[in-house]
């Protein structure tokens, strides 16, 4: 190893303390770096009192952290170095890891639980997050979903020191949702949402029962009603939007559609012939059918057509396509590159891919959508905390309001359950024979 990066680590730990970074935290970062240098560049540091030099009061040996010949598995270590760092040649693996089952399949026996030799506390959950990470693939959940699992499964797992996650019972589940209730006071959904985070990972990755959880403090569910925007105030957002965001919040607006819904979409899924828009894979996996509105033809035609240039200028310098869902691009080798899979609003900037050097094209991101977005409602000048959902709020609720039947907007807006359509009904008046006033505004006779 290097003189210089030996120094280097010493500050980069005290860096870590200064941030408050917990014990256990900086272990773990030093157990990552050791592991960074014997795995990846092995052939610099193959001296262990050398590497101990650097990276003191590390035991190396400790835990799921073997830097010997039968080092840490592939998976493992993707899930504590960056992407980039993996290098399959410096990593051995055994014959079971070779395997393409389940490497951690035996971890939950009889024989892998006895509590006699579980760690209470600092125990390694990196088994925990790659089965939950193939649990959540296998059924096809949203990176959403994974992504909100994982967090609140590391939250879970710092609650309870990094007790081994076959020790974790009930009693543990219903402390951590009081705690997030009481001392964290989050908000109902958010409670919600790390029970069935907790539910899932019971479930399909510890294998455990999950029982009733009674005896819980429950977060306060506020009654909630969405923020609506006037046809007039969308006109004038609209106004203050560059192209493409301005299409992308009349699709928003005009549709009822998610902002993920809009910036998914493919050529294929505009028939502006027909004038219908198909959405794929919506909230739930769902697909749905939407009638296009007409004022937005011909800017969804002249949109077609800039795409269709822009794809013919990447094919020109030789690029891979464009990113296909699950593993369509390889059972279909050239769709990535075929018109029809291209996105409606591609990002401006091609995307090199790790590892294969080739560059793809993804579609335009939600942060650029959301900040043009806040920009446009703070020049507009208009007192609301709009959105980019605001527009799918003010879509349903101006329908409700010309007297759409609910089903009908349940449907267009893709719910699943009648209940979450009904919020709509406590966003404008009623526009019954019978329009709902204040008594002080009845005739004393209508009360006689």
């Amino acid at each position: 190893m290097e003189s210089s990066e030996k120094r280097h680590f010493p500050s980069f730990d005290e860096k870590l303390r200064s941030k408050n970074q917990s014990e256990m935290q900086r272990q773990q970062a030093r157990q990552a770096i050791a592991l960074y240098y014997r795995s990846i560049i092995g052939h610099q540091c193959t001296d262990q009192r050398n590497l101990n030099e650097v990276i003191p009061e590390t035991n190396l040996q400790e835990g799921n952290v073997h830097l010997n010949q039968s080092a840490m598995s592939v998976k493992e270590a993707r899930n504590i170095l960056p992407a980039y760092a993996v290098n399959q040649q410096h990593i051995t693996t055994n014959a079971e890891e070779s395997n393409t089952a389940d490497p951690y399949s035996g971890i939950l026996s009889d024989k892998a639980t006895d509590s006699s030799s579980l760690k209470l506390s600092n125990a390694s959950w990196v088994w925990v997050y790659d089965r939950l990470n193939s649990a959540i693939k296998i059924r096809h959940y949203s990176p959403k979903t994974l992504q909100a699992y994982k967090i609140w499964t590391h939250k879970f797992q710092t609650f309870t020191k990094s007790k081994d996650a076959r020790l974790v019972t009930m009693d543990d589940v219903k402390d951590f949702l009081s705690f997030l209730a009481v001392e964290k006071k989050v908000a109902a959904s958010s409670q919600n949402q790390a029970f069935n985070a907790l539910l899932f990972l019971f479930k399909h990755v510890l294998e455990k029962e999950f029982g009733k959880v009674e005896g819980v403090v429950r977060a306060k569910r506020r009654p909630y009603i969405p923020v609506v925007l006037s046809r007039n105030e969308v006109d004038r957002i609209v106004k203050h939007l560059e192209y493409p965001y301005d299409l992308v919040v009349k699709l928003l607006y005009g549709c009822g559609l998610r902002l993920f819904e809009c910036l998914k979409l493919r050529i294929q899924d505009v028939n502006i012939e027909m004038k219908v828009l198909t959405i794929h894979d919506g909230k739930g996996q769902k697909d749905r059918t939407l009638p296009l509105p007409l004022v937005l033809l011909s800017d969804l035609e002249a949109q077609r057509e800039s795409v269709m240039r822009l794809h013919q200028e990447d094919l020109a310098a030789g690029y891979a396509g464009t990113f296909l869902p699950n593993a369509l691009s390889e059972k279909y080798k050239n769709a990535p590159k075929e018109l029809v899979w291209q996105w409606l609003f591609p990002a401006k900037t091609l995307t090199l891919i790790p590892g294969t050097q080739e560059y793809r094209r993804y579609h335009l991101h939600e942060t650029h959508v959301q900040k043009a977005i806040k920009q446009a409602v703070r020049k507009s000048h208009i007192p609301k905390r709009a959105s980019a959902h605001t527009f799918r709020h003010s879509f349903a609720s101006h329908l409700l309001q010309a007297n759409y039947d609910i089903r009908t907007i349940q449907e267009l807006l893709g719910h699943s359950d009648l209940k979450t359509t009904m919020i709509y009904t406590h966003t404008v008046q009623s526009v019954t024979i019978k329009q709902a006033k204040s008594p002080l505004d009845f005739n004393k006779n209508e009360i006689e």
